[in-house]
Formats: structure tokens, C-alpha cells, sequence
């Protein structure tokens, strides 16, 4: 392990607040000489599986955590003008077990506290803090606003009641990221961690890469609040140096406290989370009691399936495949994958809901129409099986199944109440700056005209992913523009450094309307 590892870090996932892209962010720490690095993101664990391969990737250790939001009083208040205000809370995974709590204190946070910010309160940290370890976070912290509002003996407590939670894995954190109002917390900060016996920790609250990039994070942080640079009221942090430091730049501002900086190389070496792929978990079908294993239904439902899509005498052909696709199910554990898809689209057949044809790969398995999870017959259309599964195929297979809008809350409905809410769940998408997108953003934020901006955005080809660099290749007068006015290269500069960022989500459409548009 290095001299010095970062905990405190927000990558683009903390929405139009970090610009650090996760596959920069392992590549930038090897560059510096470290070993480990750190994801703390807003309130949220998207990044946390691509940050994971990101760092493997580059033989960094990932380190798993969050920034969470913690409520004022109870993650269920939810008072206008009162909860909607929140501390901030580093929280960094030891162990799988932590990853597993930390996961749960983020989800409920969505699920029980969200208001304006997904929060979770001093209940449900004290019930899953096994596994964690928890710094004071930035200015934002309990802590630190019970120091900085003269409230001495409330920060005391505030520190007391979280140590005797995490007990040697909680840290004071103290911040080099040139916010005045920093300074003077640091000094209290650490007279209340030597007071307490609490160890100090060292962190620079980095949203960006590079001390160059901090213009491109102002933009960014317009767009989140719909402000112009030119705005006196923008939100800004008035520092140039929330940048991913290197090792050298954190020893020598921490001079003066060596155990702030030797205790992130302690953090480093406590974190051991580890990932597994390619393991799948599937929640369990009851199948009738009069079949020993679930293999034997799947198998009669398919006979029967058979019998009633080709009749009596059914082409030996067509039992072969049959028999070889069941065999290739049973091998790779998708026994019970096909008994819940069938589950639920039998459901929405004999309950007047309409349901999709299939598409995709999943129409070339005779056993997935012979059980009716499709209507289209892969042998009358020369379809492939292997295209769907195969004994080489690393992910899981994967049914696109439509259902109309009107009705899918209904098929939603009966998978949760059968098979339980923590086994079912819809997909996240998210909105991303794309170039267009991106120019118009950053047009508005630097005060370029809605009509000039419109103009250098329709150059933009229409083209699916189309970037602002191939644009500039491909459309001459773009080119132009961009080598002879400033402005112009202002403007596509900054719209090529924030383009991709995610901007906000949704919940992922699922193609549902897809089946009610065909039907129309």
C-alpha cells in the first residue's frame, strides 16, 4: 500500500455534482502512485460494479462506499422547511458483510426516507453498522456544523454517539480543499478528535480530476441548478483544488498531522470487499407436489406445450431439439428461470392481459413456445437456439416480454405478492448529457444565445452515438467555427468535457409500450 490513499471521492454518479468519470478515476490514481482509491458518492451506489472492474482492471483496490444523507430527525419526517435539510456521512464497506449493510442503509434511504434527498437516520445506522467504517464527512457533516454554530458540546456528543457505534472505525476527517470556512473547522476538528481519542483521517472531498478541470465542474453544477456562470446566487465552492491530489500534494498540507495521513493507508488495508460474477440467484418456484424436482415439470409442461402447438405426431426433429434444449436449461441452472418467466406470463394470459409475441433471441428456443412464453415458432423460421443460451454463454439469457402500460402494474403486482418484494425489481436508466444535449446545457450555463446554440447543435449529425469529436471531423463547417471563434471553442470544449455524464433517472421502460403500439 502507497503513502497515501483518497476515501472521499464523487464520480459522475453523484448527478451533475461529480465530473470524475469512473474509468479515469483508477487509471488517474495509478498515474499518482497509489495502490487504492475510494467511491463516495451522493446518496447513491450506481457506479459501485464498473468502479469495481474499473480498479481490477488496473490493479487498484477498490474501495466501497457512500456519502449518505442523514436526516435531521427521522428518516420519516418529513416536514417542509425542517427535513429538508441533512448531514452528510462517509460510510466505507470492510468486509462483503459491510457491502451487504451498506447496500441495505442506501436502499432504505430510497425506500423510507426520501425527501428532496434519499436519507437514512441514527436508528438504522446503529442497526446495520457492522462491517463499516464511518468518517465525519465534509462541511456538511453533523460534526462539522455543530462546530462551526459554536454548538462545542453538541459536536462532542454527535462524535461521542458515533464512536461508541463504530467504535475504532470512526475517524474525524479533516479536509484540504482551500473553502475557507475548512480552515477554522480543521483547527476544532482536531481538538475535538484529541480531546475524544477519536483518529483523524485525512481527505480532499475530490469532484474532479485535475486542478484543470474545476471550470468544467462550475458549468456542470449550473446545469444541475439551472443557473449561468454569469449568476452572482450560482451555487460555486470558490476553490480550485477539490481535485483527485496526489500523494505528495495531501503529506505536505497534512504536515502537521502525519496520523491523518497514515490512517488512510489503515482504512485502505481494513476494506476487503470482493466481488463474484457470473454466480445467479434466483428466487424459488413452487412447483406441484407431485413432481420430485422442478426439472420434471419444466419437462411435462414442455411435452404437453409440444403437443398442443404441433398436435399428436410431433416431427422426431422437433422432439430433439426439444429434449437437447432442456438438457442445455438443466446444465446451466435456468431450470427455475424459465418456470418464473412462464409463471408470470401464464398469469397475465388467463387474466385478459396482453402480452407480446417475443422478440429477440428468446424466439429461437422451441421450449420457450412450446410453453407459450412465445407465439413465434423457431422451426417453421429456421430460428437458434445457441443464439439464446449456449454452454459459452458467460451472462444470463434474457426474455423480452411486452406488456401494454395500462395493465403491467398488474403483472408487477403478482410477481412481488409471489414471490416477495426483495426479489423483484425494476431497472434504472439514466439520462445522459449526449452531444446535443450536452451543447445546449452548456450554451445556457456560459449565456450563448438559445438561437446560436440551436444552430452549433443541429450540426451535431443525427447519428446513434455520435460524439462532438466525430462531429467536428465529419461536418467541416463545425470545424471552422470551432478554429475561428473563441466562443465557439469555449462552448464545444466544455460540452466535449461534460458529454456522457448521466443527468438524472428514470425507471427503465422495459419497452412495455412496445406490444400496445404493435397492437394498435
Amino acid at each position: 500500500m502507497g503513502d497515501f490513499v483518497h476515501l472521499h471521492i464523487h464520480s459522475e454518479y453523484s448527478l451533475l455534482d461529480g465530473a470524475n468519470r469512473i474509468k479515469d478515476l483508477p487509471v488517474r490514481a495509478k498515474e499518482l502512485g497509489m495502490d487504492a482509491i475510494a467511491l463516495t458518492d451522493h446518496g447513491v451506489m450506481f457506479g459501485v460494479i464498473d468502479f469495481y472492474k474499473a480498479c481490477k482492471n488496473e490493479g487498484i483496490k477498490p474501495i466501497i462506499g457512500c456519502e449518505v444523507y442523514v436526516a435531521f430527525r427521522s428518516r420519516f419526517d418529513k416536514e417542509p422547511g425542517i427535513d429538508n435539510k441533512y448531514y452528510h456521512l462517509i460510510l466505507l464497506a470492510k468486509n462483503n458483510q459491510g457491502y451487504k449493510n451498506l447496500s441495505k442503509l442506501v436502499s432504505l434511504g430510497f425506500i423510507d426516507g426520501y425527501y428532496y434527498k434519499p436519507r437514512i437516520d441514527h436508528e438504522i445506522l446503529e442497526k446495520y453498522s457492522e462491517g463499516l467504517i464511518c468518517l465525519s464527512a465534509c462541511l456538511a457533516g453533523e460534526v462539522n456544523q455543530a462546530l462551526l454554530n459554536g454548538e462545542n458540546e453538541k459536536a462532542e456528543e454527535i462524535a461521542l454517539w458515533h464512536k461508541n457505534i463504530f467504535g475504532e472505525d470512526y475517524y474525524i476527517e479533516i479536509q484540504n480543499n482551500g473553502i475557507k470556512e475548512q480552515v477554522l473547522a480543521n483547527q476544532k476538528l482536531v481538538q475535538l478528535a484529541r480531546k475524544l481519542d477519536i483518529p483523524l483521517v485525512a481527505t480532499n472531498d475530490a469532484h474532479y480530476l485535475k486542478r484543470e478541470d474545476a471550470y468544467n465542474h462550475e458549468v456542470l453544477l449550473c446545469i444541475q441548478t439551472g443557473k449561468r456562470m454569469s449568476d452572482e446566487d450560482r451555487m460555486k465552492f470558490d476553490t480550485e483544488e477539490l481535485y483527485v491530489k496526489s500523494p505528495e500534494e495531501m503529506i505536505d498540507y497534512f504536515k502537521a498531522f502525519p496520523d491523518a495521513i497514515e490512517n488512510t493507508v489503515k482504512i485502505a488495508k481494513k476494506c476487503n470487499v470482493e466481488f463474484e460474477f457470473g454466480h445467479t440467484i434466483l428466487p424459488n418456484y413452487d412447483v406441484p407436489e407431485e413432481f420430485p424436482t422442478h426439472y420434471d415439470y419444466l419437462e411435462k409442461l414442455c411435452r404437453d406445450g409440444l403437443k398442443k402447438r404441433y398436435g399428436e405426431n410431433i416431427p422426431k426433429e422437433y422432439l430433439d431439439r426439444a429434449d437437447y434444449e432442456l438438457s442445455v436449461v438443466k446444465k446451466m441452472g435456468y431450470v427455475d428461470y424459465f418456470l418464473i418467466v412462464w409463471d408470470y406470463i401464464h398469469y397475465a394470459k388467463t387474466h385478459d392481459i396482453p402480452v407480446g409475441p417475443g422478440r429477440g433471441s428468446g424466439a429461437g428456443s422451441i421450449l420457450a413456445y412450446s410453453i407459450e412464453i412465445t407465439d413465434i415458432d423457431p422451426m417453421k423460421y429456421n430460428l437458434l437456439f445457441e443464439r439464446f443460451l449456449n454452454p459459452e454463454r458467460i451472462s444470463m439469457p434474457d426474455f423480452d416480454v411486452d406488456f401494454s402500460d395500462e395493465q403491467r402494474q398488474e403483472i408487477i403486482d403478482y410477481v412481488c405478492e409471489k414471490y416477495g418484494n426483495s426479489h423483484v425489481s425494476q431497472i434504472i436508466t439514466f439520462g445522459t448529457l449526449a452531444a446535443k444535449n450536452a451543447i445546449r446545457n452548456v450554451g445556457r450555463a456560459l449565456d450563448i444565445s438559445l438561437q446560436e446554440t440551436d444552430k452549433i447543435a443541429k450540426m451535431i449529425p443525427n447519428e446513434i452515438h455520435i460524439t462532438i469529436k466525430k462531429a467536428l471531423d465529419q461536418n467541416i463547417e463545425l470545424r471552422n467555427l470551432y478554429e475561428n471563434d473563441d466562443r465557439i471553442k469555449k462552448l464545444l470544449d466544455v460540452s466535449m468535457a461534460l458529454e456522457g455524464m448521466p443527468k438524472n433517472t428514470s425507471t427503465h421502460a422495459c419497452r412495455s409500450c412496445y406490444y400496445q403500439r404493435a397492437s394498435r
